[in-house]
């Protein structure tokens, strides 16, 4: 019987996490054995997931990174504790995620991978896979990825330090993540595969594979005045902006300057917000805390004439694939991977930080008729982003592997 095993930083919990769990389902319907490791003590991992460390390695590699900036260089016991699980269980494919978030040291790890030969298969949800420090570096418009990484400008964002080693970072990351003959990397958008082709790890076979929603749960629905009665939106039309996280990176600013554009014929609603910054809101703003409430959104997304993403830094944002998913067009900026789920029957990109391009097409949605995108908003999602498909993909790979046809 087949082995495969996924590590990722959370397991059941988060976007990453619980792509893990699909795959994993995927796999257990094939027949094969499913584990998965993870590092972070979060969501509602199943009883048999294998945990890597503990909270207090997790701390300790806190402030490891803190002080020294070497991320995912800390965590020996736990690794080394972790890879002896792996001889007892042998897979035949390791399935990486996010392996970094402060839980295991990919050094080690990587040399095992390299001394066993053992087939590698590398979701890239990020960019920090060929980075120096930082997951992301679109918003400061850093290169220097694509040479050398050195004195980092993003030092004091995740994963945060006081030192800067970024230059060092960067050259051990490159031998290491080179090590493998039987790697192939699972950018998750055409925009993270392009940088990959300009990177350090260029040399590695790559495949995109797009992530997937829950199309049985996040649907167009009839029923949502409910909802809209509860904040008190029933009789309004309003535009609509997710996030699991609101920050500048987000385009909070951006939804402010928005809120102050809008005609006051219409109503922004805010969902992911903390309770401060909903104290904070300006007065044309409706703002929401996180829910983890699925038919709750799924009514908001229903309810909303258009979806605004005016996210300055994103890979793939799934909130994107949830709106069209039920039904309502999306506005975004041009960012990463951000623009790849649109088209001109799903709605519009505008230039980023054109704030006033993005007013025009949220007011042109806002105006017109939902009736006339709604179906090919779902028709895109069911065609492209299906989870349920999308997940049998991975399988596909595997299967390749297996079959040493890649």
């Amino acid at each position: 019987m087949k082995k495969i095993l996924q590590i990722n930083v959370a397991s059941n919990f988060g976007s990453t996490g619980k792509i893990v769990k699909g795959i994993e389902k995927e796999i257990r319907n094939q027949g094969w054995e499913s584990f998965v490791a993870y590092g972070r003590d979060s969501g509602q991992p199943d009883s048999e997931d294998i945990r890597i460390g503990n909270k207090i390695g997790n701390i300790f590699h806190v402030l490891y990174t803190r002080f020294t900036d070497k991320h995912g260089l800390c965590s020996k016991k736990a690794t080394t504790d972790f890879l002896v699980k792996l001889d007892t269980i042998q897979p035949d494919i390791i399935h990486l995620h996010n392996i970094h978030g402060y839980y295991i040291n990919y050094e080690l790890l990587f040399t095992y991978i390299k001394k066993r030969n053992i087939p590698v298969v590398w979701t890239l949800h990020d960019c920090w896979s060929f980075t120096g420090h930082c997951v992301h570096f679109e918003y400061i418009n850093c290169n220097k990825w694509k040479t050398e990484c050195e004195k980092c400008p993003q030092i004091n964002n995740y994963p945060k330090s006081f030192a800067d080693n970024s230059k060092k970072n960067f050259l051990l990351k490159k031998v290491t993540f080179n090590m493998s003959e039987k790697l192939i990397l699972v950018p998750v958008s055409q925009w993270l595969s392009d940088l990959v082709e300009k990177s350090f790890l260029k040399k590695n076979k790559s495949v995109v594979i797009y992530n997937g929603i829950d199309l049985q749960k996040f649907k167009i629905i009839d029923d949502f005045q409910d909802t809209l009665k509860k904040y008190n939106i029933q009789d309004c039309k309003y535009a609509l902006a997710v996030a699991s996280v609101w920050d500048f990176r987000k385009g909070l600013e951006e939804v402010y300057q928005l809120a102050e554009l809008l005609s006051e014929d219409y109503k922004l609603v805010i969902v992911g917000l903390t309770q401060e910054q909903i104290k904070k809101l300006p007065k044309k703003i409706i703002g929401l805390q996180r829910t983890d409430n699925v038919e709750e959104l799924v009514a908001l997304y229903n309810g909303a004439q258009v979806f605004v993403n005016p996210t300055l830094e994103d890979t793939f944002p799934t909130t994107n694939l949830e709106a069209m998913a039920c039904g309502t067009p999306v506005v975004t900026y041009k960012t990463g991977g951000s623009p790849e789920s649109i088209d001109h029957k799903t709605g519009e990109v505008v230039e980023k930080k054109d704030i006033y391009s993005l007013l025009r097409a949220t007011e042109k949605y806002l105006k017109n008729n939902k009736d006339a995108s709604r179906q090919n908003c779902r028709s895109k999602a069911e065609e492209l982003f299906n989870r349920d498909i999308n997940f049998k993909e991975y399988i596909n790979l595997y299967k390749q592997l297996f079959e040493k046809k890649i």
